[in-house]
C-alpha cells in the first residue's frame, strides 16, 4: 500500500494517541517513523507501532515524564528519560547537545532510562543540518552471539555519524553491528519473505532463511563487528550506570515495564578544528570524488552514505507514496490499539 507522506505520519500518530500517547509525544515518534519510512528504513517505520502502542497502553512508556538534564562538566552532561519515549529523549538530547557543542566545541551526551528510539541516523542528521558532526550509540537487548559463542549476549548496538556538506548533501551513516539489525528480520516476517541465510542462526548455530526460525542474530566481519558491539555497549550501558551487555532488558518480556536502555551522542563543532566552511567544502569535494570514481562490477555508481536513501524517499514520492505492508497498513487504520500480540514473549516475539 502506498499512502503519502501526511497519510502515513497521522496514521500512526492517532493510533499512539489512542494508546495514551500525549499528542506533543506522538508528533515526534511519528516524524522519525515517517523519516525512517519514507527512505526505505522500513524495519524502524511503521511497522513498529503497534509494538509501541500495547507498550504504550500497557504502561510500559512513561507518558508524563520528568526529563531531567545535568551538565557534569562543560561538555559533558547525562540526560534522564525516565523510561519514557526514547524518540522524545533521544530528539531532546540532541538538541541540547547541539546546544552544547556551539557554546563549547564538543558535547559528550549519555542518554539514560529510556525506551526505543528508532533510527539513530534521524538524530545524528539533526545535527549535521545544523553544521556540526555528530556519532551516536545506542544499546539494544541481547539477540547476537559474540564471535566464537553460541549464546546471545550483545544486541544489534547500532552506530551513526553524520556531516554537512556545502550543498544540499548530508551525509547519514547508520548501521546495526549485526550483519542487518532486528528490525530488517520484522519486516520481512510482515512482508511474508525469506531472508537471507548469513543474516541469522537458529538454536544450533545453523544459518535460516525463515525469518521465524531466528534464534540469534550474528556480528558484522566476525570478530571486528564483535569488538564494535562491545564498544556501543561500553560507550551506552557501562559509561552511564545502565544495565549492560545481556542484562539489557529484553523488549517484550514485559510491556508493563520501563526498560531503562542508554544512549549517547558526541556532537563537535566544525568551527573549532578545520573551520566549518572549510570542513564543509571538503565534504562535498568527498562525496564528488567518490561519485565520479568508477565502480566495480555488478555497480552503476560509488554512493556517500545516505544518498541512496534520500533517492529512495524522492523516487517514493515521484511513485504514488511511501510503500508500506498491507499488514501493517490495515493495522493502522483499524479500530484497535494493538492484538496483544508481543506482551511476554521472546527477544524475537515469538
Amino acid at each position: 500500500m502506498k499512502l503519502s507522506r501526511d497519510e502515513l505520519k497521522s496514521l500512526m500518530k492517532n493510533k499512539m494517541m489512542k494508546a495514551g500517547l500525549p499528542e506533543d509525544q506522538a508528533e515526534t515518534v511519528s516524524e522519525v517513523l515517517t523519516w525512517s519510512d519514507e527512505r526505505g528504513y522500513h524495519s524502524h517505520g511503521a511497522v513498529r507501532v503497534e509494538y509501541y502502542s500495547e507498550r504504550i497502553a500497557k504502561g510500559g512508556w512513561t507518558i508524563d515524564p520528568k526529563f531531567n538534564w545535568e551538565e557534569t562538566g562543560p561538555c559533558s552532561a547525562m540526560f534522564d528519560g525516565d523510561n519514557a519515549s526514547g524518540y522524545v529523549a533521544a530528539k531532546m538530547a540532541m538538541e541540547k547537545a547541539m546546544e552544547m557543542a556551539k557554546k563549547n566545541g564538543i558535547a559528550v551526551v549519555g542518554i539514560k532510562n529510556i525506551a526505543h528510539s528508532g533510527a539513530l541516523g534521524y538524530y545524528t542528521e539533526m545535527a549535521a543540518n545544523n553544521d556540526l558532526v555528530a556519532i551516536s550509540f545506542c544499546q539494544s537487548d541481547p539477540m547476537a552471539v559474540p564471535y566464537g559463542g553460541t549464546e546471545p549476549y550483545y544486541g544489534t548496538n547500532p552506530i551513526s555519524f553524520a556531516a554537512p556538506t556545502a550543498d544540499d548533501r548530508t551525509v547519514v551513516f547508520d548501521m546495526a553491528t549485526t550483519v542487518q539489525a532486528w528490525g530488517k528480520i520484522l519486516d520481512k516476517r510482515s512482508r511474508h519473505l525469506e531472508i537471507p541465510s548469513d543474516w541469522a542462526v537458529d538454536e544450533k548455530g545453523v544459518p535460516v532463511t525463515d525469518p521465524h526460525l531466528v534464534n540469534a542474530l550474528v556480528p558484522i566481519a566476525g570478530a571486528k563487528g564483535y569488538g564494535l558491539m562491545m564498544l556501543v555497549d561500553v560507550f551506552s550501558g557501562v559509561l552511564l550506570g545502565v544495565p549492560f551487555g545481556k542484562h539489557v532488558s529484553s523488549m517484550y518480556h514485559d510491556l508493563s515495564e520501563g526498560r531503562g536502555l542508554g544512549q549517547m551522542h558526541i556532537v563537535m563543532d566544525p568551527a573549532r578544528f578545520v573551520g566549518i566552511e572549510q570542513f564543509k567544502k571538503s565534504m562535498s569535494q568527498v562525496c564528488d570524488e567518490l561519485g565520479e570514481m568508477s565502480p566495480a562490477p555488478g555497480f552503476d555508481k560509488v554512493y556517500y552514505p545516505g544518498e541512496r536513501a534520500v533517492m529512495r524517499r524522492e523516487k517514493a514520492y515521484a511513485t504514488g507514496g511511501v510503500d508500506i505492508a498491507d499488514d501493517v497498513y490495515e493495522y493502522l487504520k483499524s479500530d484497535d490499539i494493538h492484538y496483544n500480540r508481543y506482551d511476554h514473549k521472546n527477544r524475537f516475539a515469538d
